[in-house]
């Protein structure tokens, strides 16, 4: 069956443009062209690529709605999906942690979202990939790492490394700190008093005591000399699949440096300057969080993301904490003028299936596949979306309380 959207606002990949789009098998089959099957009148809307989410973890809402409280998993990701299709976002990387903490982000847990999202995806509307958001001190994710790396949709790599900017000197700001691998990296002492008050949401959130949870980071402490060697072949299993790999937080150029040698070409949430345009200097994907430039700036006072959009240090939105943040962010930076409209909404559609090398998508050009959202966005309001396609499958379609039903007209053959 064959859909053409008629009279919207399309967004082309070098210009907005007034015109027909015509969707057959999944894929987009021609721009201009006639009436084509089933007719979906668009006037007064916009037709864009729908959005691509490289790091989000809002599905940990739905698993722990409540500080210890965990719902059943198959609901949850049910849930989540809903919610992705309804905010447009038709492939979405969803950041699950592999972790050494227990609790939520316990690499178990973590493995049994990923075998769900798997068993669970000829009942989800929109396509729900893996971001393997791996702490590089949990050695026993490594397995988990190769299972999900061998599964029916490729994931991402992420090598986060929270348990250094745990350690770090006390008089060292997050953003401040050297590269975790080097030998001057300044540690912190875990007899000091301080260490139990910077660690007390983690231990909440593992369910541990304050006391047990700086015991248990001691264990795990010791490991350092030999996290090198574990990214290392984590790293090279990534490569000889192909798996997009991201380094996280980064904040010097020799942190870049030594990720992007191994493969990691992806700068992921980048916090100063330094390595943001070392980045931007060696051609690695820059990503920062939709909620940074959603709400005008970082809650943790790293880089502004909507400054880092004007001056062309930024190729990706992520939702990171919040689904709705991607729309949110490109309407705030649309009102600011950050950028032009279609290099704001590149943010969210072309520069995620960039880096996450997906050529087949982000995009409305022909033999793209058909991953489309029609959005209402009045002039001086906040956009939302009525309907997302997902190769060319309707994953959510929304009418407003006060518009008019829309009943699609079909043409037949004379």
């Amino acid at each position: 069956m064959q859909t053409t959207f008629t009279g919207a606002t399309v967004y082309l990949p070098d210009q907005v443009a007034e015109t027909c789009v015509t969707i057959h098998d999944g894929r987009i089959a021609e721009i201009g062209g006639p009436v084509q099957g089933e007719e979906i009148d668009a006037r007064g809307l916009i037709l864009a690529p729908a959005l691509i989410d490289v790091h989000g973890d809002a599905f940990e809402r739905q698993l722990m709605p409540r500080p210890g409280v965990y719902f059943p998993m198959e609901a949850a990701v049910i849930d989540t999906d809903r919610q992705l299709a309804a905010n447009g976002i038709a492939t979405a990387y969803h950041a699950v942690t592999l972790g050494w903490e227990p609790g939520l982000r316990d690499m178990n847990r973590g493995r049994d979202l990923i075998r769900a999202l798997q068993s669970l995806a000829p009942r989800l509307t929109v396509e729900n990939r893996v971001q393997l958001r791996w702490e590089t001190f949990a050695f026993d994710a490594v397995p988990v790492i190769e299972e999900a790396l061998n599964g029916p949709l490729l994931p991402s790599i992420a090598f986060n490394d929270h348990t250094s900017m745990t350690m770090r000197a006390f008089d060292v700001a997050i953003q401040d700190r050297g590269f975790e691998l080097s030998p001057d990296f300044s540690v912190a002492s875990l007899r000091d008093d301080r260490m139990k008050a910077r660690t007390a949401k983690h231990a909440q959130r593992s369910g541990l005591s304050d006391e047990d949870y700086v015991a248990l980071l001691s264990r795990i402490w010791e490991r350092r000399s030999e996290v090198p060697a574990v990214i290392g072949r984590v790293a090279g299993m990534g490569q000889r699949l192909g798996a997009p790999m991201l380094s996280h937080d980064d904040t010097r150029a020799e942190t870049r440096a030594w990720f992007r040698g191994i493969g990691a070409t992806v700068a992921e949430f980048p916090m100063v300057m330094e390595a943001a345009q070392a980045a931007k200097d060696h051609g690695d994907p820059i990503i920062f969080g939709a909620p940074n430039a959603a709400r005008g700036g970082s809650h943790i006072g790293s880089l502004a993301a909507g400054d880092m959009v004007e001056a062309g240090l930024c190729d990706v939105l992520a939702s990171d904490y919040f689904y709705p943040s991607m729309l949110a962010a490109v309407a705030r930076l649309d009102a600011e003028r950050r950028a032009d409209r279609l290099r704001l909404w590149s943010l969210v559609s072309d520069g995620p299936a960039r880096a996450m090398n997906l050529p087949d998508r982000g995009r409305i050009a022909v033999g793209a596949r058909a991953d489309l959202v029609l959005v209402d966005w009045p002039a001086g309001q906040s956009p939302a979306i009525l309907g997302t396609w997902v190769a060319g499958r309707m994953a959510y379609r929304g009418t407003p309380h006060g518009a008019p039903a829309v009943t699609p007209k079909v043409r037949l053959p004379a």
